[in-house]
């Protein structure tokens, strides 16, 4: 898959079939629309290109929206990836970018430097300044610059838009294992490995402290989960707690990965976690001690978890 940071920079001479979304958390409603562009691109000798834009266009229009992604940016590309995409275009979305016509868009972006002969998108897909103009203005502009749209169904938009609902929601709730379901892979929380407080190592469960400087991430609901990671190409397992750390009078969330059977020091790597169940809320204990007695009970049920994987 071939990546471009702006559509100006596009430059594959091959005509395209273009679709264009967000595309947050790739997940099963998204590559149902990437299989149809794809096989569409290849039954018509086109690149199969995917038009998307960062930041998310209400970061920029709608200051005060606290909203969150599934996936970072890198996430997104990530997965993409492996969906077998001729090109993907991550343009530039700025408040000078959303004052373009609709007139403009299509010709700027479509026409001059996408070389587009199809398009896929959505019946209640809206483009322009204002986002004044929908899909029947957009095949009219086909007619005339000689490209052809074609529709994705109510029902697969409503799809499309219901998963991600429902993966946000879900996730908000700590269900993990109805996420991951609705995403077709496991939700992944990727970042650096900064130095914490080591009270996992008083307690003899060292963790990696987990940085996300991506501010807009979703971070699941608090509590502690089975987790896996590969690190230096090796796959191994864990279990990790979001929240403050109460039992020690902690105030700031942090992510705290503790990997079974391994010895070694992750300051300063970046690293990616897949999430796979939830075990627990994080709970304030008496002691220590009990916070102790309890995690041994969160390693006790993780590695049975992680037996009836294989």
């Amino acid at each position: 898959m071939k990546r471009y940071t702006d559509a100006k920079t596009y430059d594959n001479k091959t005509p395209s079939v273009v679709t264009i979304g967000t595309f947050d958390g790739v997940h099963i409603g998204h590559k149902k629309i990437i299989e149809r562009l794809i096989e569409s691109a290849e039954r018509n000798g086109l690149e199969s290109v995917i038009l998307t834009f960062f930041p998310h266009p209400r970061m920029v229009l709608q200051q005060d929206s606290e909203i969150k992604l599934i996936n970072t940016i890198d996430e997104r590309i990530q997965i993409l990836e492996k969906t077998g995409l001729s090109s993907l275009i991550i343009h530039p979305f700025t408040k000078e970018f959303s004052r373009l016509t609709a007139e403009e868009y299509v010709e700027q972006m479509l026409v001059d430097h996408l070389n587009v002969r199809h398009v896929i998108i959505g019946y209640d897909h809206r483009f322009g300044r204002n986002r004044n103009s929908n899909i029947t203005d957009l095949a009219s502009y086909g007619i005339q610059n000689d490209f052809t749209v074609e529709e994705i169904s109510k029902q697969d938009i409503d799809d499309v838009a219901v998963s991600s609902t429902k993966i946000r929601k879900a996730l908000s709730e700590g269900n993990i294992i109805k996420a991951n379901a609705y995403l077709g892979y496991e939700f992944m929380l990727t970042g650096k490995v900064i130095k914490g407080k080591e009270l996992g190592r008083k307690l003899n469960y060292p963790t990696a402290n987990l940085h996300i400087k991506e501010e807009y991430k979703l971070i699941p609901k608090n509590g502690v989960y089975v987790i896996q990671s590969k690190i230096d190409d090796r796959t191994y397992f864990g279990m990790m707690n979001i929240g403050t750390n109460p039992t020690v009078n902690g105030t700031n969330q942090s992510i705290e990965a503790h990997f079974f059977d391994a010895s070694f020091n992750l300051y300063d790597k970046k690293i990616q976690i897949k999430m796979l169940k939830r075990i627990r809320d994080e709970k304030k204990f008496d002691s220590l001690e009990q916070l102790q007695d309890a995690m041994q009970q969160d390693e006790d049920f993780s590695r049975e978890y992680i037996n009836s994987l294989v």
